[in-house]
């Protein structure tokens, strides 16, 4: 069932256009991702749905409400921001009761919601500490009990984990998984973060100079992407525009590009025979060890490829011949055909 819907949404500022025109539809309960590099005008969305921003045109829909005129505070949303937003002078109890004081909750309701939410993000304990006394960690957790004690439609979620390090960001992303799902809220969420989109939505929306190129579910997305910018956005791959000087493979009718999964690509000596149906002989160009892995970039002819590596196998040098093969699973085909699945 449709909950959200987003409908040609416009955003200019003077002769620069951050959205262009942008359509999604988001189900109810679903996870999705806005997920581009900078730029491409995935927070300049998420604030138009929050109401922060006022799109120039199109329209934005909530349950069966339209929404896009609405000022925040009438649209029954909860936000997770990048810098949390906490306000300093606030307890921790302060901070996540505000919301239902700004809305005019009675105090035994307040006080039943938050001592809810804060026992739902693991922080009882902490409800009369500052935030200056919290960790980072403590601090999203904070934030996003306050988005969710007055029990939103929809939340928000701004680059939620871009300020935590790796190791937190891996216990949060866990974390805010299981408690939406819980929940069964319906959840929008901006990142340029692959792994965490891959990780969190049930379908990610690529995005490229204001518009959604493609949208999918994660595993479709990697496997068969449907456009030549998801291909070379989303994972570590080699894109090559057909027809390839000194590539031989048999090519599906009206394919435009050639797609090579970087990690299920072989590098072997160059000596070495194959009978995998991509080969091709190339020269290690950079060579970079990443603990578990190794990240390779070659040069075959005019093609520059990825590889990527288990670093438990012998290692190459640059400027040592090699040659790159794949089997069936290392190769995709870009198709016009198909479309771009919005």
């Amino acid at each position: 069932m449709t909950h959200l819907i987003l409908d040609t949404l416009t955003k200019r500022y003077g002769g620069a256009t951050a959205v262009a025109g942008l359509s999604l539809t988001v189900g109810r309960g679903e996870c999705i991702a806005l997920l581009g590099p900078s730029g491409c005008g995935k927070t300049t969305t998420l604030r138009m749905v929050a109401g922060f921003i006022a799109p120039d045109a199109g329209g934005i829909t909530l349950g069966d409400r339209r929404i896009e005129r609405d000022p925040p505070h009438h649209r029954a949303i909860g936000m997770v921001f990048q810098a949390y937003a906490l306000f300093p002078h606030m307890t921790v109890a302060g901070n996540v009761v505000f919301g239902l004081e700004m809305r005019h909750v009675g105090r035994a309701e307040r006080d039943r919601r938050v001592a809810a939410a804060l026992d739902m993000v693991g922080l009882a304990a902490l409800a009369d500490r500052w935030p200056s006394q919290l960790s980072g960690g403590q601090q999203q957790r904070v934030a996003l009990a306050r988005a969710l004690v007055t029990e939103p439609d929809l939340l928000l979620l701004d680059e939620p984990l871009s300020n935590l390090d790796a190791s937190l960001r891996a216990e949060m992303r866990s974390e805010i998984d299981r408690l939406r799902r819980r929940l069964g809220i319906t959840t929008l969420f901006v990142t340029h973060d692959q792994e965490e989109a891959l990780a969190l939505a049930d379908r990610i929306a690529v995005m490229q100079a204001g518009r959604v190129v493609e949208c999918a579910d994660p595993r479709s997305l990697s496997e068969h992407p449907r456009d030549v910018f998801t291909a070379g956005f989303l994972g570590a791959r080699s894109v090559i525009a057909l027809p390839a000087a000194g590539i031989s493979l048999a090519t599906p009718p009206g394919a435009s590009h050639l797609v090579l999964r970087a990690a299920r690509l072989l590098l072997l000596p160059a000596g070495a025979s194959t009978d995998a149906p991509f080969s091709i002989p190339a020269v290690v160009s950079e060579a970079a060890w990443l603990g578990d892995t190794i990240a390779y970039e070659v040069t075959a002819g005019p093609h520059r490829l990825r590889v990527i590596r288990p670093s438990t196998e012998a290692a190459f040098a640059p400027g040592q011949p090699v040659r790159v093969a794949g089997g069936p699973d290392a190769i995709a085909w870009i198709e016009p055909s198909q479309g771009a699945a919005t």
